[in-house]
């Protein structure tokens, strides 16, 4: 039988919680503890995106490299000794976020460079979607059920082989065009691909709050801010595709 507990996102892995339960007199994780140890990490991805971002407006283009090589790599080393350490996740949580920003302030530079305004453009989108996810879910309009996780699940899963796909033929001069250009149907993709991130929003707000009716440790709220990050980030990156590729459906 499935787990209740089940995520797409990575880092909200089945068994996550399971044998992690805070003492009688210990402190446990809270929905509140958890959305204030988001705030602290988003802003804290923003600090150090700004940090690359302001640097390239100033003339530093050669950041640009470094920045997103030890951003994308380091973050990433990071993620993976949180998702499989938990528990060093004060630690972790922080680190991944402040490099993460690093390698978000060089893409988005990037995308600006070639069409000015569409960073704030998805920063704005991403945070809409946010909080238009988290009132549905408050609401009840949409479930996290079992067959809605299935689902999420596959579709996310589906994604992520498509682009590791794509990576890999990249190595052999083949691309894909469908994920890259301006037209309609990479357009849609990009729609389909954005709608199935903000889903995983919702699986994740359920995989928090059950984390904290089950008691998990404290330490935990900084695990499941990570994991909001790690959505986030997605979203964001997906969006900033999306964006980029309407533009420059305009110039066309």
């Amino acid at each position: 039988m499935a787990s209740p507990l089940r995520s797409a996102n990575p880092a909200l892995k089945e068994g996550t919680f399971t044998g992690v339960r805070a003492g009688v007199n210990e402190p446990a994780m809270s929905v509140q503890g958890t959305s204030t140890k988001s705030l602290v990490l988003v802003l804290l991805t923003i600090f150090s995106a700004s940090f690359t971002w302001t640097a390239v407006a100033s003339g530093n283009v050669g950041i640009l490299m470094p920045a997103a090589l030890i951003g994308g790599l380091g973050g990433f080393i990071v993620a993976i000794v949180t998702i499989f350490k938990p528990n060093v996740s004060p630690y972790t949580a922080p680190i991944y976020a402040a490099l993460e920003g690093l390698l978000l302030g060089a893409i988005s530079a990037l995308y600006n460079s070639r069409f000015a305004g569409i960073p704030m453009q998805a920063v704005a989108l991403t945070f809409g979607v946010f909080l238009v996810m988290l009132m549905v879910y408050r609401l009840g309009i949409i479930r996290a059920t079992e067959r809605f996780r299935i689902g999420v699940v596959a579709a996310t899963g589906g994604i992520a082989v498509m682009y590791l796909i794509s990576f890999v033929l990249s190595f052999f001069g083949v691309q894909m065009s469908f994920l890259h250009d301006s037209s309609p149907l990479s357009i849609g993709i990009s729609l389909v691909i954005v709608g199935v991130a903000a889903l995983n929003l919702i699986l994740d707000f359920d995989f928090i709050e059950r984390g904290a009716a089950a008691r998990a440790p404290k330490y935990m709220e900084w695990y499941g801010a990570f994991s909001l990050l790690v959505t986030l980030v997605w979203l964001y990156l997906e969006l900033l595709r999306l964006l980029s590729k309407l533009q420059g459906r305009g110039r066309n």
